[in-house]
Protein backbone atom coordinates (compact mmCIF):
# COMPACT_ATOMS: atom_id res chain seq x y z
CA UNK A 1 0.00 0.00 0.00
CA UNK A 2 1.73 3.19 -1.24
CA UNK A 3 2.54 5.95 1.61
CA UNK A 4 3.14 9.52 2.31
CA UNK A 5 5.19 11.25 5.04
CA UNK A 6 3.12 13.11 6.88
CA UNK A 7 4.07 15.89 9.72
CA UNK A 8 1.99 17.98 11.65
CA UNK A 9 3.77 21.90 13.38
CA UNK A 10 2.04 24.92 14.05
CA UNK A 11 3.96 27.74 11.17
CA UNK A 12 5.44 30.79 12.29
CA UNK A 13 3.71 33.83 11.43
CA UNK A 14 4.78 35.16 8.38
CA UNK A 15 6.47 38.63 9.14
CA UNK A 16 8.24 36.55 12.10
CA UNK A 17 8.85 33.49 9.76
CA UNK A 18 10.92 36.17 7.34
CA UNK A 19 12.67 37.03 10.53
CA UNK A 20 13.94 33.47 11.27
CA UNK A 21 14.37 32.88 7.60
CA UNK A 22 17.15 35.88 7.92
CA UNK A 23 18.48 34.62 11.12
CA UNK A 24 18.69 30.89 9.55
CA UNK A 25 20.51 32.34 5.84
CA UNK A 26 22.74 33.98 8.28
CA UNK A 27 23.86 31.29 10.25
CA UNK A 28 24.79 28.92 7.18
CA UNK A 29 21.25 26.75 7.03
CA UNK A 30 19.79 28.81 3.18
CA UNK A 31 19.21 25.07 2.62
CA UNK A 32 16.58 24.73 5.19
CA UNK A 33 14.99 27.67 4.20
CA UNK A 34 14.56 25.97 1.00
CA UNK A 35 13.18 23.00 2.35
CA UNK A 36 10.88 23.58 5.37
CA UNK A 37 9.00 26.67 6.46
CA UNK A 38 9.66 28.07 10.12
CA UNK A 39 7.85 26.17 12.49
CA UNK A 40 7.08 24.61 16.02
CA UNK A 41 7.04 21.11 15.37
CA UNK A 42 3.90 18.90 17.10
CA UNK A 43 4.27 15.46 15.44
CA UNK A 44 7.79 14.80 13.64
CA UNK A 45 7.79 13.00 10.14
CA UNK A 46 5.53 9.63 10.23
CA UNK A 47 4.74 7.49 6.85
CA UNK A 48 0.58 7.57 6.93
CA UNK A 49 -1.02 4.84 4.45
CA UNK A 50 -2.23 7.26 1.88
CA UNK A 51 -5.83 5.94 2.11
CA UNK A 52 -5.66 7.33 5.59
CA UNK A 53 -4.39 10.91 4.12
CA UNK A 54 -7.85 12.10 4.70
CA UNK A 55 -8.22 10.62 8.18
CA UNK A 56 -5.28 12.74 8.89
CA UNK A 57 -6.87 15.77 7.76
CA UNK A 58 -9.97 15.25 9.88
CA UNK A 59 -7.93 14.92 12.75
CA UNK A 60 -5.87 18.04 12.07
CA UNK A 61 -9.09 19.96 11.90
CA UNK A 62 -10.77 18.90 14.93
CA UNK A 63 -7.07 19.64 16.91
CA UNK A 64 -7.44 23.25 15.60
CA UNK A 65 -11.30 23.60 16.14
CA UNK A 66 -10.81 23.03 20.12
CA UNK A 67 -7.83 25.13 20.77
CA UNK A 68 -8.03 28.71 20.71
CA UNK A 69 -5.24 31.16 18.92
CA UNK A 70 -2.68 32.11 21.82
CA UNK A 71 0.29 34.30 21.57
CA UNK A 72 3.88 32.37 22.38
CA UNK A 73 7.67 34.17 22.66
CA UNK A 74 10.06 32.89 20.47
CA UNK A 75 13.30 33.19 21.95
CA UNK A 76 15.80 33.41 23.66
CA UNK A 77 18.10 30.70 21.59
CA UNK A 78 19.02 27.58 22.88
CA UNK A 79 20.94 24.18 21.93
CA UNK A 80 20.12 20.90 22.72
CA UNK A 81 24.31 20.03 23.29
CA UNK A 82 25.56 18.15 23.51
CA UNK A 83 23.03 15.40 22.16
CA UNK A 84 22.38 17.08 19.39
CA UNK A 85 24.23 19.82 17.43
CA UNK A 86 21.00 22.24 17.33
CA UNK A 87 20.71 25.61 17.40
CA UNK A 88 16.89 27.06 18.10
CA UNK A 89 14.64 29.59 19.38
CA UNK A 90 12.20 28.34 22.37
CA UNK A 91 8.79 28.74 22.31
CA UNK A 92 7.40 29.85 25.79
CA UNK A 93 5.47 32.91 27.42
CA UNK A 94 2.17 32.53 29.45
CA UNK A 95 -0.27 29.75 28.54
CA UNK A 96 1.22 28.59 25.36
CA UNK A 97 3.21 25.33 26.96
CA UNK A 98 0.01 24.50 27.71
CA UNK A 99 -1.94 24.51 24.34
CA UNK A 100 1.32 23.25 23.00
CA UNK A 101 0.94 20.01 25.21
CA UNK A 102 -3.00 19.93 24.36
CA UNK A 103 -2.71 20.38 20.35
CA UNK A 104 0.61 17.78 20.69
CA UNK A 105 -1.50 15.46 22.72
CA UNK A 106 -4.57 15.71 20.35
CA UNK A 107 -2.52 15.27 16.33
CA UNK A 108 -0.04 12.30 18.17
CA UNK A 109 -2.68 9.66 17.48
CA UNK A 110 -4.09 7.37 14.77
CA UNK A 111 -3.50 7.56 11.49
CA UNK A 112 -0.32 10.44 12.89
CA UNK A 113 0.70 8.14 16.14
CA UNK A 114 4.24 7.12 16.13
CA UNK A 115 7.39 6.32 19.04
CA UNK A 116 8.83 9.47 20.61
CA UNK A 117 12.17 9.22 21.62
CA UNK A 118 13.17 12.71 23.01
CA UNK A 119 11.12 15.03 25.50
CA UNK A 120 9.04 17.72 23.90
CA UNK A 121 10.30 20.81 23.96
CA UNK A 122 8.62 23.37 21.84
CA UNK A 123 11.14 24.98 19.72
CA UNK A 124 11.88 26.58 16.04
CA UNK A 125 15.51 25.28 14.56
CA UNK A 126 17.94 27.78 13.34
CA UNK A 127 20.43 25.69 12.43
CA UNK A 128 20.49 21.84 12.39
CA UNK A 129 24.23 20.09 12.76
CA UNK A 130 27.41 22.18 12.36
CA UNK A 131 30.32 22.90 14.40
CA UNK A 132 29.22 22.80 18.47
CA UNK A 133 32.08 26.10 19.39
CA UNK A 134 29.53 28.15 16.24
CA UNK A 135 26.58 26.95 17.34
CA UNK A 136 27.21 27.90 20.85
CA UNK A 137 28.97 31.22 19.70
CA UNK A 138 25.99 32.09 17.90
CA UNK A 139 23.25 31.53 20.91
CA UNK A 140 25.61 33.27 22.73
CA UNK A 141 25.45 36.44 20.32
CA UNK A 142 21.62 36.38 19.68
CA UNK A 143 21.13 36.13 23.84
CA UNK A 144 19.03 39.12 23.22
CA UNK A 145 16.49 37.80 20.67
CA UNK A 146 12.67 37.62 21.64
CA UNK A 147 10.10 37.96 19.18
CA UNK A 148 6.13 37.38 19.99
CA UNK A 149 3.96 35.86 17.87
CA UNK A 150 0.16 34.67 17.57
CA UNK A 151 -0.69 31.49 16.21
CA UNK A 152 -3.79 30.78 14.68
CA UNK A 153 -3.82 27.87 11.92
CA UNK A 154 -2.43 23.86 12.64
CA UNK A 155 -0.62 22.83 9.76
CA UNK A 156 -0.21 19.19 7.88
CA UNK A 157 2.95 18.79 5.96
CA UNK A 158 3.97 16.90 3.14
CA UNK A 159 7.22 15.81 2.02
CA UNK A 160 7.33 16.40 -1.55
CA UNK A 161 9.63 16.71 -4.06
CA UNK A 162 10.78 20.13 -5.78
CA UNK A 163 11.47 21.32 -9.64
CA UNK A 164 14.72 20.09 -8.52
CA UNK A 165 13.71 16.53 -6.89
CA UNK A 166 15.18 17.82 -3.55
CA UNK A 167 12.65 16.75 -1.00
CA UNK A 168 10.63 19.74 0.66
CA UNK A 169 7.87 19.84 3.43
CA UNK A 170 4.82 21.76 1.83
CA UNK A 171 1.41 22.28 3.44
CA UNK A 172 -1.65 19.86 2.69
CA UNK A 173 -3.61 22.02 5.50
CA UNK A 174 -3.70 24.59 7.85
CA UNK A 175 -6.74 24.43 9.95
CA UNK A 176 -7.97 27.44 12.02
CA UNK A 177 -7.25 27.75 15.53
CA UNK A 178 -10.80 27.95 17.16
CA UNK A 179 -12.57 26.36 14.40
CA UNK A 180 -15.54 28.52 13.04
CA UNK A 181 -15.93 32.27 13.26
CA UNK A 182 -18.82 34.57 12.77
CA UNK A 183 -18.23 36.67 9.45
CA UNK A 184 -20.25 39.12 7.44
CA UNK A 185 -23.58 40.69 7.75
CA UNK A 186 -25.54 37.47 7.98
CA UNK A 187 -23.81 36.01 11.35
CA UNK A 188 -22.61 33.00 9.71
CA UNK A 189 -20.25 30.65 11.20
CA UNK A 190 -17.49 29.98 8.64
CA UNK A 191 -14.08 28.07 9.05
CA UNK A 192 -11.39 28.97 6.71
CA UNK A 193 -8.42 26.51 6.31
CA UNK A 194 -5.49 27.33 4.18
CA UNK A 195 -3.40 25.19 2.57
CA UNK A 196 -1.54 23.75 -0.95
CA UNK A 197 -3.87 21.59 -2.23
CA UNK A 198 -7.65 20.88 -1.45
CA UNK A 199 -7.81 18.11 1.00
CA UNK A 200 -9.58 14.48 0.09
CA UNK A 201 -13.19 16.12 1.08
CA UNK A 202 -12.47 19.52 -0.11
CA UNK A 203 -11.71 18.17 -3.67
CA UNK A 204 -14.47 15.71 -3.83
CA UNK A 205 -16.73 18.41 -3.15
CA UNK A 206 -15.10 20.97 -5.33
CA UNK A 207 -14.48 18.41 -8.41
CA UNK A 208 -18.66 17.53 -8.07
CA UNK A 209 -19.47 21.00 -7.79
CA UNK A 210 -17.44 22.21 -10.68
CA UNK A 211 -18.30 19.96 -12.80
CA UNK A 212 -21.94 20.89 -11.97
CA UNK A 213 -20.91 24.58 -13.30
CA UNK A 214 -19.34 23.76 -16.16
CA UNK A 215 -22.79 21.41 -17.49
CA UNK A 216 -24.23 24.55 -16.61
CA UNK A 217 -22.46 26.61 -18.64
CA UNK A 218 -22.16 24.25 -21.33
CA UNK A 219 -25.22 22.91 -21.73
CA UNK A 220 -26.31 18.88 -22.91
CA UNK A 221 -22.88 18.10 -25.11
CA UNK A 222 -20.75 18.50 -21.83
CA UNK A 223 -18.44 16.14 -20.86
CA UNK A 224 -15.90 16.11 -17.63
CA UNK A 225 -12.21 17.77 -18.21
CA UNK A 226 -9.95 14.74 -18.88
CA UNK A 227 -6.14 15.09 -17.61
CA UNK A 228 -3.61 14.33 -19.76
CA UNK A 229 0.09 13.55 -18.98
CA UNK A 230 2.87 13.01 -21.28
CA UNK A 231 6.27 11.79 -19.26
CA UNK A 232 9.75 11.20 -20.95
CA UNK A 233 12.34 8.70 -19.16
CA UNK A 234 16.09 7.98 -20.52
CA UNK A 235 17.65 4.89 -18.97
CA UNK A 236 14.67 4.74 -16.17
CA UNK A 237 14.91 8.52 -15.20
CA UNK A 238 12.70 11.53 -15.99
CA UNK A 239 14.15 13.55 -18.66
CA UNK A 240 11.08 15.98 -18.78
CA UNK A 241 7.12 15.95 -18.24
CA UNK A 242 4.19 17.53 -19.81
CA UNK A 243 1.07 17.89 -18.49
CA UNK A 244 -2.73 19.92 -18.94
CA UNK A 245 -6.61 18.43 -19.54
CA UNK A 246 -8.58 17.74 -22.40
CA UNK A 247 -12.05 19.47 -22.26
CA UNK A 248 -14.60 19.59 -24.61
CA UNK A 249 -12.79 19.73 -27.95
CA UNK A 250 -10.13 21.88 -26.79
CA UNK A 251 -6.56 20.81 -25.19
CA UNK A 252 -4.96 22.88 -22.45
CA UNK A 253 -0.98 22.41 -22.07
CA UNK A 254 -0.52 23.45 -18.51
CA UNK A 255 3.37 23.01 -17.89
CA UNK A 256 5.80 21.29 -20.37
CA UNK A 257 9.20 20.72 -18.94
CA UNK A 258 12.63 19.39 -19.46
CA UNK A 259 15.49 18.03 -17.13
CA UNK A 260 18.81 20.84 -17.50
CA UNK A 261 21.02 18.06 -18.34
CA UNK A 262 18.70 16.96 -21.82
CA UNK A 263 17.78 20.66 -22.46
CA UNK A 264 18.91 20.97 -26.39
CA UNK A 265 18.61 17.33 -27.86
CA UNK A 266 14.66 17.20 -28.69
CA UNK A 267 13.13 16.01 -26.14
CA UNK A 268 10.85 19.14 -25.36
CA UNK A 269 9.90 18.70 -29.04
CA UNK A 270 8.98 14.55 -28.44
CA UNK A 271 6.86 15.54 -25.19
CA UNK A 272 4.82 18.00 -27.05
CA UNK A 273 4.27 16.14 -30.23
CA UNK A 274 3.37 13.12 -28.05
CA UNK A 275 0.66 15.66 -25.45
CA UNK A 276 -0.62 16.71 -29.31
CA UNK A 277 -1.53 13.63 -30.78
CA UNK A 278 -2.91 12.53 -27.53
CA UNK A 279 -5.19 15.66 -27.85
CA UNK A 280 -6.01 14.94 -31.44
CA UNK A 281 -7.12 10.83 -30.29
CA UNK A 282 -9.38 12.98 -27.65
CA UNK A 283 -11.03 14.64 -30.02
CA UNK A 284 -9.44 18.12 -29.50
CA UNK A 285 -9.56 20.24 -32.43
CA UNK A 286 -7.67 22.91 -30.73
CA UNK A 287 -4.51 23.49 -28.30
CA UNK A 288 -3.92 26.77 -26.11
CA UNK A 289 -1.43 27.14 -23.57
CA UNK A 290 0.59 30.75 -21.27
CA UNK A 291 4.05 31.56 -21.53
CA UNK A 292 5.90 34.19 -20.98
CA UNK A 293 6.14 36.51 -23.53
CA UNK A 294 9.45 36.97 -25.52
CA UNK A 295 10.89 34.18 -24.23
CA UNK A 296 12.73 31.15 -25.54
CA UNK A 297 9.31 28.92 -24.91
CA UNK A 298 7.36 31.44 -26.71
CA UNK A 299 9.77 31.21 -29.98
CA UNK A 300 9.71 27.35 -29.45
CA UNK A 301 5.79 26.95 -29.03
CA UNK A 302 5.77 29.52 -32.34
CA UNK A 303 8.02 27.44 -34.36
CA UNK A 304 6.22 24.61 -34.25
CA UNK A 305 2.74 25.89 -35.05
CA UNK A 306 1.18 28.14 -32.41
CA UNK A 307 0.19 31.74 -33.07
CA UNK A 308 -0.42 34.36 -30.84
CA UNK A 309 -4.23 35.34 -29.51
CA UNK A 310 -3.74 37.06 -26.20
CA UNK A 311 -1.27 39.26 -24.42
CA UNK A 312 -1.21 38.77 -20.64
CA UNK A 313 0.38 41.94 -19.27
CA UNK A 314 2.22 41.18 -15.92
CA UNK A 315 0.10 37.88 -15.88
CA UNK A 316 2.78 36.49 -13.39
CA UNK A 317 5.16 37.68 -10.94
CA UNK A 318 5.30 40.86 -12.78
CA UNK A 319 5.76 39.66 -16.00
CA UNK A 320 4.04 39.98 -19.67
CA UNK A 321 2.64 36.39 -20.65
CA UNK A 322 1.04 35.51 -23.95
CA UNK A 323 -2.03 33.14 -24.77
CA UNK A 324 -0.68 30.61 -27.62
CA UNK A 325 -3.15 28.29 -29.56
CA UNK A 326 -2.83 25.65 -32.39
CA UNK A 327 -5.36 24.69 -34.79
CA UNK A 328 -5.33 20.45 -34.91
CA UNK A 329 -6.73 17.85 -37.66
CA UNK A 330 -8.09 18.67 -41.05
CA UNK A 331 -9.02 21.92 -40.33
CA UNK A 332 -5.64 23.26 -39.37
Amino acid sequence: MPRTRLGVALLVPPRAAEGVDLLRVALGAAGAVRHVPPHVTLVPPVNVVEDRVGEAEALVRAAGEAQHPFTATLGPPETFLPENPVLYLRVGGAGAAEALGRLRAAVLTEPLARPITWPFVPHVTLMDGGDPARIEAAAHALADHRVDVVFTGLALLQEQRDEDGERVWRRLLEAPLGGAVVVGRGSLPLALSVGESLDADARAWFDAAWDDHDREVTGAGWRPAEHLVVVARRDGSVTGAATGLVRDGEGHLERLIVDRAAQGEGVGGHLLAAFTAAAIERGCHRLVLRTAAGGGAERFYVERGFRQVAVLPRWRGGADFVLLERRLGAGA
